[in-house]
């Protein structure tokens, strides 16, 4: 493995699937900026090791998925030329906004706080999920703040009303609120079986073809930006691509020879 993960992650694999775990528990697992680094180094070797096909993020203890950006290491920077969270210093290379470039599947798994860039970062994710006790906020805007993907991906997840309820008054909501309104795609009543859960969706996910499961990310996650004709166009220009694959042709052999299909991902 060519990425050397720091203390603070955890980067483990199991039958397909890669699991990187947010390893500061004492902390909440607040991303301090080791962590901002080095999560979109782990995602992005997930994506280039072809022998995995879905991630699932998470964070460890129970308290926290995470609650946000270390704000105790940032305020030595409060005010000053050097403030990371400036967009001119930020550093070159991969940040967390490149989560969402992940050409593979990403579920969040959920439990305890997912607040500021904790809540951001299960934006990056495709799916998410959470235990009934966990909750989500944006509180940016408490602290003079303006939030990054609260402010431009959270709107796209859920209805506007709610992700403007959400970034302006800066509170938090339940895990069953966020249910509610399609921020999360799960609810699991403890850790144990969100694991579950997240393992279930996984492993579905890693059964099917992975050429074609890329290729549906894509047309998904590009289309619903693009308008309806534009994403009609855009989703027949992947279609014809996979539809010469051998993939395709073993999909339709398997279910006429009503055998399990054996992918060869060309």
């Amino acid at each position: 493995m060519a990425f050397n993960p720091p203390e603070t992650l955890k980067y483990e694999t199991r039958n397909g699937v890669c699991y990187i775990t947010i390893n500061r528990p004492q902390a909440m697992n607040a991303l301090n900026l080791e962590l901002q680094r080095a999560l979109p180094l782990a995602v992005q070797e997930f994506d280039d090791d072809d022998s995995l096909y879905v991630a699932v993020i998470t964070g460890e203890g129970g308290r926290a998925f995470s609650a946000g950006a270390d704000l105790k290491e940032m305020t030595s920077f409060v005010g000053t030329d050097d403030d990371p969270r400036r967009s001119g210093n930020r550093a070159n290379g991969p940040t967390l906004a490149s989560v969402e470039q992940c050409r593979k599947p990403l579920i969040a798994a959920v439990d305890g706080y997912a607040f500021a860039a904790g809540c951001e970062l299960s934006l990056m994710c495709d799916i998410r999920l959470a235990t009934k006790s966990s909750s989500f906020a944006i509180p940016e805007v408490k602290r003079s703040l303006i939030a990054g993907p609260g402010t431009t991906h959270l709107p796209r997840a859920i209805p506007i009303g709610e992700a403007l309820l959400m970034t302006l008054t800066g509170d938090p909501i339940t895990a069953e609120r966020a249910y509610q309104i399609g921020l999360i795609q799960g609810l699991a009543d403890d850790r144990e079986n969100l694991m579950r859960q997240a393992d279930k969706i996984a492993a579905s996910i890693a059964g099917n073809p992975p050429l074609a499961v890329k290729d549906v990310k894509r047309v998904v996650k590009v289309g619903v930006n693009l308008t309806l004709e534009y994403a009609i166009h855009f989703r027949e220009k992947y279609f014809d691509v996979i539809l010469q694959t051998e993939d395709a042709k073993e999909g339709a052999a398997a279910f006429a020879e009503k055998r399990p299909p054996v992918w060869k991902m060309r």
